[in-house]
C-alpha cells in the first residue's frame, strides 16, 4: 500500500501537469471533437503518453474507451472541476509597473477561476486600470483583512519583494504568485509559485543555441 506521503507527492506532480491538459482539451472542445486519446494529447504537448494516460485516469469520471479515448466534453469538465476553474478565487496585485499593468489588463484569468480585484503601489498614478481599482500600498493590509482575499501577486523589484510578501502574509493571504526574481522567506503553510521571466527566457535561448 502506498504511504500517504507518497500519494501527496504523486498528486502534487500530477497537479502541475493538469493545466497543460486543460488548455489542450479546451481547444479540442472548441473544435467540436468528441473523443481524444492520451497518445494524441501527448503528441500535441510533446510529453510521455503513458504519463498522460495515468494522469487523466486519476481525475476522469469516465474511463478512456479502446480505439476512441476519453470523451472530450466530460474530460474538460472533470479537469475544470479538479483544478477549481469552475469557481472564482480573488487576488490582489502589488506593483503596478509595466508587468503589473499587463497582468491587470489581461482578461484571460477569468477562464481559470481567478479575479484580480485591485492593484497596489506606493503612490499609484492612476485610480483605475480598466475596471481594476488602484490603491496606495499603505492600505494593503487593512484591505486584505476586510476582504479575506487569499491570493497575492507580487510584481515589484527583487529588493522590495520580501517586504511586500510580509505585508501579504500579515493581511491573511495564504498563497503568493511571485514575479520578483528572488526567493521569499515565508511562514510554513504559505503556498508560493515563483515566475522568473528572465531565467525562463535565458533557458529558452540556451536550448535554441543547443539545437543549432
Amino acid at each position: 500500500m502506498k504511504s500517504r506521503q507518497n500519494s501527496l507527492i504523486i498528486l502534487k506532480s500530477t497537479l502541475g501537469r493538469l493545466p497543460s491538459y486543460y488548455c489542450e482539451i479546451e481547444n479540442r472542445v472548441v473544435r467540436g471533437e468528441e473523443y481524444v486519446s492520451a497518445t494524441a494529447i501527448a503528441e500535441s504537448l510533446g510529453v510521455n503518453p503513458i504519463q498522460v494516460r495515468k494522469d487523466l485516469a486519476s481525475i476522469s469520471s469516465q474511463p478512456g474507451r479502446p480505439n476512441l479515448g476519453f470523451p472530450v466534453k466530460t474530460l474538460f469538465e472533470d479537469l475544470k472541476n479538479y483544478l477549481g476553474y469552475d469557481h472564482y478565487d480573488e487576488a490582489v496585485l502589488v506593483g503596478v509597473g509595466a508587468l503589473g499593468h499587463v497582468l491587470l489588463h489581461y482578461g484571460g484569468f477569468s477562464n481559470y477561476g481567478l479575479d484580480i480585484v485591485a492593484g497596489f503601489d506606493i503612490e499609484p498614478k492612476e485610480k483605475k486600470i480598466g475596471e481594476k481599482t488602484l490603491l496606495p500600498l499603505a492600505k494593503l493590509v487593512p484591505f486584505l483583512k476586510r476582504t479575506h482575499i487569499n491570493i497575492g501577486i507580487i510584481a515589484v523589484p527583487a529588493a522590495e519583494a520580501q517586504g511586500v510578501a510580509d505585508m501579504l502574509v500579515a493581511g491573511g493571504v495564504r498563497a503568493i504568485w511571485n514575479f520578483a526574481p528572488t526567493t521569499l522567506n515565508l511562514p510554513a503553510g504559505i503556498l508560493v509559485k515563483n515566475e522568473n521571466l528572465a531565467a525562463s527566457l535565458a533557458a529558452l535561448s540556451a536550448e535554441l543555441r543547443r539545437r543549432r
